[in-house]
């Protein structure tokens, strides 16, 4: 019998290696948010299983099931088998895309990049009272929800840069359209082109960006590989302030969320907690931390197509941080900061924001 999934078949292997030992349940996020055994990872090996044998097809009854996924892979963290889930998952996506069997939510995403550069579809993205172009050492690449939506973020980044006094261009950029394959759908190769002139036409050697999922993308993605054939070092903001002398210090309670993006998925831990060490003596771990870090709820296309249950993995969260006591959240992903921050209850008196705003925080406060 021919192949009716050719992209699942090469997880086959896996698919079937899955033991239903449940390890992923206690630190599948959407799981611990809906209590639903089906949304977890071991619940979507079971149905892709089905699938493969042909008992089950990949449907419009598997949308909420196999879209609900924050790609966090936390679940393969902690897979005994060694179950690669986020990848699967993917894989499944492509597929039902193929077949016309996609979450609207995303078909949307999929085609404003088509016609626009960001992915809320906006035409005149914020200045900064910055000039964008010309040449310089680094270039600055702000992402489409540092852009569009956490300009709070993005200006104190942009402040700090300044008060370090890095030499620095911005761009007139594009999505670098990566979160796309998260939902099933392919990388734009004409925004990734565009990007590539834009940045290579400031002469940088460096380029930096603050979103974990771009910092993948233009680090991963053969698209992007131009980038690295020019010899530029690509770098997560985390890293290049992890090289800065900041001269600051606080008393203050600072803990620290790990994105997944930059964590589990790039592997950087210990630079953004250098710096905020190095600020703020007084840093306290939250209960599940660096490679156990619970995700945010932000991340696979879910706070987009599942806004509910995004809510309540923030919350799940911010109880975390709640219990260590801390006075400041400090994340380095401005999607993490965004569901956080609306997740966040007014009773809940400590503050969530990136380390760059709390860092100018220090600076004016200082001045």
């Amino acid at each position: 019998m021919p192949d009716t999934h050719p992209l699942l078949e090469e997880f086959r292997d896996q698919i079937q290696r899955c033991s239903r030992c449940g390890f992923c349940q206690a630190h599948c996020p959407v799981f611990g948010g809906t209590q639903r055994p089906a949304l977890n990872a071991r619940g979507k090996m079971l149905l892709l299983k089905e699938v493969l044998a042909g008992r089950l097809e990949l449907d419009q009854e598997l949308i909420e099931t196999i879209f609900q996924c924050t790609t966090c892979a936390s679940c393969a963290q902690n897979c005994p088998s060694g179950v690669e889930v986020p990848e699967i998952i993917k894989a499944a996506r492509r597929e039902m895309v193929g077949l016309g069997t996609c979450h609207p939510a995303f078909v949307g995403m999929d085609q404003v990049l088509d016609q626009h550069h960001n992915i809320y579809a906006e035409e005149e993205p914020e200045d900064f009272d910055r000039e964008r172009g010309g040449q310089a050492e680094v270039v600055y690449f702000m992402g489409c929800v540092g852009q569009y939506r956490e300009e709070e973020a993005t200006e104190a980044a942009l402040d700090l840069l300044d008060h370090l006094e890095v030499d620095y261009a911005l761009i007139d950029e594009v999505c670098c359209s990566g979160v796309l394959e998260d939902v099933g759908f392919a990388l734009k190769p004409h925004l990734a082109q565009k990007n590539i002139e834009t940045i290579l036409a400031t002469g940088a050697k460096t380029l930096v960006t603050s979103c974990p999922y771009c910092l993948r993308t233009f680090q991963g993605r053969d698209e992007y590989l131009p980038l690295k054939q020019a010899g530029l070092e690509i770098m997560h903001l985390s890293q290049f302030l992890a090289r800065q002398d900041l001269g600051l210090s606080t008393d203050l309670v600072v803990a620290y969320h790990d994105p997944c993006d930059l964590g589990r998925h790039a592997g950087i831990y210990d630079e953004p907690r250098q710096t905020i060490k190095t600020v703020a003596p007084n840093f306290v771990e939250l209960a599940d931390n660096r490679e156990n870090a619970l995700c945010c709820g932000a991340g696979g296309g879910v706070r987009g197509a599942f806004a509910q249950n995004s809510l309540a993995m923030a919350r799940r969260r911010l109880e975390q941080m709640e219990t260590s006591g801390a006075q400041v959240l400090l994340t380095e992903c401005n999607s993490c900061v965004h569901n956080l921050s609306n997740a966040k209850l007014r009773a809940q008196k400590f503050e969530v924001m990136t380390t760059p705003q709390f860092l100018m925080e220090l600076i004016e406060e200082s001045s």
